[in-house]
């Protein structure tokens, strides 16, 4: 397997120069104009023996197994408004990993290309004999296994094709991890909910918003800011109308201790009395046309030019761009969102930008499209804005093979229905395996009007998912949690406190994707903790959390009743609202209501949540925690809890952090430094203990805390122990 610390790079663009995709200059007398290589293609087939189950290859509204392909799948970052469905057209971003399971291997192909590119996929049928004559009176009888095969076809670029081996799930993620980054650790605010429109009015409309989450008891952490806050669409700016004291929002909300982001798209509005678009065209920051000229495309500004990002120079400018004394009105609590960088160009084809068009170096466009997005040197600019001390939030529409090292991505503009709920399960699903873990939808759809029960249910199932964001078009129905009447407010209240109850968890899970490659949505699908089990491999409509709770969310109108498949036969799972205990190996009707959603703690598994009343993610450094212990058939579990500043890199260049080692075995729950090179100091209070599934019932419970006092515990119930207000700082 080919390794690599960083990639991509600029080396990534030496690596076909002067063959595919070069322009040279004319020498002759006549002008100056660029000559360009005729159109290449490359190809590759690959036949997988054995295999008759692959997935990846994002993004696509599909289900997660990919199908066999009368039209192929289409890599190619596009612009795509409430998108078909079911469909294997390209959307805004790539990412070129197929992976293959079996229930003994699981391995993946990724095709480094960037161009245009398209993946035939073909199953054989499954086991069958064969018979072979070779003459009238002599035949032979073979078995023929099961493959799939796959054609991979790009527009332009070199054949670079690593085949990571795997053998499991677990191995194959911390491969390519290892060859394209591993997540991002986010701030803790960033796993919050998101209340986000196209978009809020003023500052006022942005306060009286802030306002009403609090006076409806509703935590939130994130507030969004989408074009219109800007002096037209002139990005870096604010409207001076409805937008006057930037700064002053801005603090007023961090004294709340919550963030604002805001809009910031890649098109440069073309005006030469502004002083950003002089330094660009000036600075030679932009694509050309292919005579040399500044490209100019149709955006939200009208006539406008794009940052070209494949240039380090320019990189360095835009992400200078930032600094808190050229970006006025901005403060180190404003956050940024990118979109519109596949690139979107209005009247281009297919809305994006002529293939034809150059980049730095000579670069047609054909050659590096689907990086375009990779390459904005947003995060750089937030990073060095803080001195290089605090972690950045950046929202991406457009992503790659590697965009995990930079923050979250969405799957863009859905639409308010049934459908596009369901399908975007598999769509998170297919992303999560490919590397993209910090990945979530629009809730409620971006586009139309959802019904009440849709809007509680994609609260529901989005508060299950990494990335938490209310959204919806300027042209919608106003859409806080608060307007649909007090029953929709309690149960959108319910799934986003128990949001924030988990958090912890969530926060240890994006620490083992930073450090280990293992993606938070370890669904992936539930084949990845559950790889023998066959009837696991095209389960896209619940997943996993991690390896220890199972979720099933609700994506049907007025159900009263779910089938929830509840793998592994010697596994036990435990319902977490009712502490039920079911057997593994079979599939539940479980009985639902508006504000419930099948979730599962797994047998063996040991998680911390966040007890009390949350305004923000801020709250959690005061608050207790419980623990909840899920026996498994042995009668053991265990379980990992992370904890740092939350906000800064001082976890990475000082060490301070801190992870615990939770293990229950023969009555006894051991809380041990997992990382004995941490030196982050905290005062968590575990206000309880919760233990399921105890098949004896004890006489008495007896705790014991360095330095502390015994404490025992008698009136046990008969299969679960809660011991209430037991132990103070979680470092002992």
């Amino acid at each position: 397997m080919k390794q690599s610390g960083s990639w991509p790079n600029d080396n990534f663009l030496q690596l076909c120069r002067g063959r595919y995709g070069a322009i040279l200059p004319h020498t002759c007398a006549t002008p100056l104009k660029y000559q360009i290589f005729r159109p290449s293609s490359i190809g590759a087939d690959l036949c997988l023996h054995g295999f008759r189950n692959v997935y990846g290859l994002p993004e696509h509204s599909d289900d997660l197994r990919l199908r066999d392909t009368s039209e192929p799948y289409r890599l190619y970052n596009l612009d795509v408004f409430a998108y078909d469905l079911h469909s294997r057209l390209g959307l805004y971003g790539s990412v070129p990993l197929l992976v293959a399971h079996k229930p003994d291997r699981t391995l993946g192909v990724f095709w480094l290309n960037a161009s245009e590119t398209f993946v035939n996929v073909q199953y054989s049928p499954t086991d069958r004999q064969v018979t072979l004559y070779f003459s009238k009176t002599f035949e032979f009888m073979m078995k023929v296994r099961p493959r799939t095969d796959v054609r991979w076809m790009s527009e332009s670029g070199v054949i670079d094709c690593t085949v990571l081996l795997g053998p499991n799930p677990q191995q194959l993620f911390s491969q390519f991890a290892q060859l394209t980054g591993f997540q991002a650790l986010p701030p803790l605010f960033a796993l919050g909910y998101h209340q986000s429109r196209w978009n809020y009015d003023d500052e006022a409309d942005v306060e009286a918003v802030d306002a009403g989450f609090n006076h409806h008891g509703i935590p939130y952490d994130v507030i969004w800011l989408d074009i219109e806050h800007t002096d037209g669409k002139r990005y870096f700016t604010w409207d001076p109308v409805c937008f006057p004291e930037p700064t002053r929002l801005q603090r007023r909300l961090e004294q709340k201790k919550r963030k604002l982001v805001v809009i910031n798209d890649p098109h440069i509005k073309v005006d030469p009395d502004w002083s950003l678009y002089c330094e660009a065209r000036d600075g030679g920051h932009f694509v050309k046309d292919r005579e040399g000229q500044i490209y100019r495309g149709t955006c939200w500004p009208g006539d406008s030019s794009y940052l070209d990002f494949s240039s380090p120079e320019t990189r360095s400018w835009y992400s200078g761009c930032f600094s808190l004394d050229k970006y006025k009105g901005s403060t180190s609590s404003l956050h940024v969102w990118n979109d519109m960088n596949e690139p979107s160009v209005f009247n281009g084809p297919e809305q994006t930008m002529p293939k034809d068009a150059v980049h730095s170096g000579g670069w047609e466009h054909r050659d590096l499209h689907n990086l375009y997005g990779f390459y904005q040197a947003t995060v750089e600019g937030l990073i060095t804005r803080s001195g290089g001390s605090e972690r950045p939030f950046v929202l991406s529409r457009s992503f790659f093979a590697g965009s995990q090292k930079f923050g979250a991505i969405w799957t863009g503009d859905n639409v308010a229905s049934w459908e596009y709920l369901k399908i975007s399960l598999p769509m998170l699903l297919s992303l999560s395996l490919a590397g993209i873990a910090f990945c979530g939808a629009d809730v409620g759809g971006f586009f139309q009007d959802p019904e009440p029960e849709l809007l509680v249910r994609w609260y529901q199932a989005a508060a299950l998912q990494p990335f938490f964001r209310g959204h919806s078009a300027k042209m919608m129905k106003r859409r806080e949690p608060w307007l649909f009447g007090e029953e929709v407010t309690a149960a959108i209240r319910t799934a986003i406190q128990q949001r924030y109850c988990l958090l912890l968890y969530w926060y240890t899970l994006f620490h083992q994707a930073h450090t280990a490659g293992l993606p938070p949505l370890r669904l992936v699908p539930l084949w990845v903790e559950f790889p023998r089990e066959h009837n696991t491999f095209t389960v896209d409509h619940q997943y996993m959390i991690g390896g220890a709770l199972l979720v099933c969310p609700v994506t049907e109108p007025g159900v009263q009743e779910v089938e929830v498949l509840l793998p592994g036969s010697g596994e036990i799972w435990y319902n977490v609202h009712s502490a039920a205990a079911y057997r593994g190996g079979r599939t539940l009707s479980l009985p639902v209501t508006l504000n419930t959603v099948p979730v599962f703690q797994r047998g063996g598994s040991v998680i911390c949540r966040s007890e009390g009343h949350f305004s923000c993610t801020a709250d959690l450094q005061r608050l207790p925690i419980s623990i909840t212990v899920a026996l498994n058939n042995q009668g053991v579990a265990a379980g990992e809890l992370y904890l740092d500043d939350f906000h800064s890199f001082r976890y990475r260049d000082a060490k301070s952090f801190c992870l615990r080692r939770f293990d229950m075995r023969s009555g006894w729950l051991f809380c041990r430094a997992a990382g004995g090179e941490g030196t982050f100091d905290c005062d968590t209070v575990v206000q309880s203990v919760t233990v399921l599934g105890v098949k004896t019932k004890p006489s008495a419970v007896t705790v014991h805390v360095p330095g502390e006092e015994l404490q025992h515990y008698h009136n046990l119930y008969y299969n679960i122990i809660n011991l209430k207000n037991i132990v103070k700082n979680s470092n002992r």
